[in-house]
């Protein structure tokens, strides 16, 4: 069974930035998404990181930076090496993977 090691971006937004790697058998055709999944059920409960497959209104939510490519983690497949993930650099960053995603407007307010 192939190996990936998974180097993901850690930290929220006035912490410096650290660095969690994860080695992950996977079976082919697994998702970057499935393995952010099972770390964090498997491994590590903290792991940030957004998707909302059940709900196609909410797509993109998955979007993270891919060996620096804007990618979606439920598209883009494992493979067997060190692969980087990293929080989407124009978006707020709040934890991990986490970022903002709906613009201001868009945004449920509390009064």
């Amino acid at each position: 069974m192939p190996s990936a090691r998974l180097k993901i971006r850690r930290g929220g937004a006035v912490d410096a930035p650290s660095w969690s790697i994860f080695d992950l058998p996977f079976e082919l055709g697994e998702s970057v998404l499935d393995g952010l999944r099972r770390i964090q059920k498997l491994h590590d409960p903290s792991l940030g990181f957004r998707f909302s497959c059940i709900n196609a209104n909410a797509c993109k939510e998955c979007m993270v930076l891919v060996d620096g490519r804007v990618s979606y983690t439920c598209t883009a497949r494992l493979e067997a090496r060190e692969m980087t993930l990293e929080p989407l650099a124009n978006k707020t960053l709040h934890r991990d993977l986490v970022t903002e995603i709906a613009p201001p407007d868009e945004r449920l307010h509390s009064s």
